[in-house]
């Protein structure tokens, strides 16, 4: 079997297979990549953005067939997927409308003080960037690098996950099909192994990854020898808090939906909850209920609200981690064993009594599985939220503003939110700091990032 599939975790069959691009045609594409960069960039941002536009229209319209494709190869819920495609077409346009005053320069008022005429900065593209990219959010992922890229004159490779093709083409043909100059967006169908000879090729100016911690550090070990900048969005194990103050109800209800979205498997799903311990009972006994209470299934079946896990390793690796907290003395409250049948189902399940020695701790649970923790006052819950090597996105639940200001300028995160689960907005910046990698994407921050700000003096 090809490494390059389709399969549908709902059933564990084969949907499709690739074979993976020879040397030479990541050769050509590459050529075509580098050929790209001075058409796209003469076009200007008037062009650009006509174009983008016609791509947001595009994707738009591809929304029903596309959410099949997406929930065929990766198992969330259709209406998820239908969600997730929107979202991505609001990203062009927002990039569309936006790019051109993101990377507006400025002019010092008093050139002289440089012993100029003028004095100030622009913002040009770098060039060919690398998008190495996950299976989770197959599209999402994808154009919110593509769209910032692209409108700043960049051009843009795609690696795609190995088990979302179908997905990748598409991203391939899309611009494309807007009228973008050729090669100004490719897919590569590669395996992760010759990731770091793309990175090595003069041709590619930088690097984006969003994945995995171990993947994180390959991608940016091979920019760093050949000194390229990356950016990278990597795992999260993000705390949820819930103070005496909060409104339990509502909490309980978002802490469900932050947890399972995307049936566990995002970045930013809320992973550990950190409960005081006055309001503690009440918040586990309403969240437990909740969780068990969903529906597990066909992801296609419009009453489904958890899926299968992407793949069957996946699984493999949310069921070890449950059993290790269980064999030392957790107590797994709901679900914690994988639905037998066809497909990699793996019920939502809720742990609480963890302790340190346990790899559910610390380790990210990339499916839908919640670590519970009791907090007797606000210093343990913010000291147990930064007990973690990863520091993405974080939810604070309170209404006393003395602790919501602590929770803003002492949670180890990179975004905050409080009184909501955390989601990723073309508005607002996104990335972590720890473990969870570093620079950012989106609002104006991430479409500078592969971006050479240039100093620009007139004598």
């Amino acid at each position: 079997m090809s490494p390059i599939a389709s399969i549908n975790p709902t059933t564990g069959e084969t949907v499709a297979s690739f074979d993976a691009d020879t040397t030479e045609i990541i050769e050509t594409k590459l050529a075509t990549a580098a050929a790209a960069v001075p058409a796209l960039s003469a076009l200007g941002f008037a062009k650009r953005r006509e174009l983008m536009h016609t791509a947001a229209d595009l994707l738009t319209a591809d929304a029903d067939s596309l959410s099949k494709t997406i929930t065929l190869e990766m198992g969330k819920p259709l209406a998820q997927a239908h969600a997730e495609v929107l979202k991505s077409a609001r990203a062009l346009r927002f990039y569309a409308d936006n790019a051109e005053s993101f990377l507006t320069g400025y002019k010092l008022d008093k050139p002289s003080a440089v012993g100029a005429r003028s004095a100030g900065t622009r913002f040009d593209p770098l060039g060919v960037v690398l998008a190495v990219m996950p299976w989770n959010y197959p599209i999402w992922q994808v154009l919110r690098f593509a769209a910032p890229a692209l409108m700043a004159g960049n051009v843009g490779v795609l690696k795609h996950a190995s088990n979302v093709p179908q997905s990748a083409l598409y991203l391939g043909s899309l611009f494309a099909r807007a009228g973008f100059p050729e090669g100004a967006f490719q897919t590569l169908l590669i395996g992760a192994g010759a990731v770091a000879s793309v990175i090595a090729d003069p041709r590619v100016a930088a690097v984006t990854l969003t994945g995995s911690e171990p993947a994180g550090a390959s991608v940016a070990e091979a920019a760093g020898r050949v000194l390229k900048k990356c950016v990278l969005e990597l795992g999260g194990t993000d705390p949820f808090v819930v103070m005496p103050s909060a409104d339990v109800d509502a909490a309980v209800a978002t802490a469900v939906k932050a947890r399972t979205s995307n049936n566990g498997q995002a970045c930013i799903n809320a992973k550990r909850f950190i409960i005081h311990a006055d309001i503690y009972d009440a918040f586990v006994e309403k969240f437990t209920a909740q969780m068990a209470a969903l529906t597990l299934g066909d992801p296609l079946d419009p009453s489904t609200e958890i899926g299968p896990i992407a793949t069957q390793q996946g699984r493999t690796d949310i069921e070890q981690l449950v059993d290790d907290a269980r064999a030392k003395g957790a107590k797994v409250l709901t679900g914690g064993t994988p639905s037998s049948g066809a497909g990699w189902f793996y019920p939502p399940t809720v742990v609480s009594e963890l302790t340190p020695d346990m790899r559910l701790w610390s380790e990210e649970a990339f499916g839908p599985v919640a670590a519970i923790f009791k907090a007797a006052d606000l210093d343990e819950a913010l000291t147990i939220a930064n007990d973690s090597p990863y520091g993405l996105g974080s939810a604070f639940w309170s209404t006393d503003e003395a602790e919501i200001e602590r929770a803003e300028r002492e949670i180890e995160a990179g975004s905050v939110f409080i009184n909501g689960m955390t989601i990723s907005y073309p508005e607002l910046p996104f990335g972590g700091i720890k473990r969870s990698g570093y620079g950012r994407e989106l609002s104006f921050e991430g479409i500078r990032e592969f971006c050479n700000l240039k100093s620009v003096w007139r004598g």
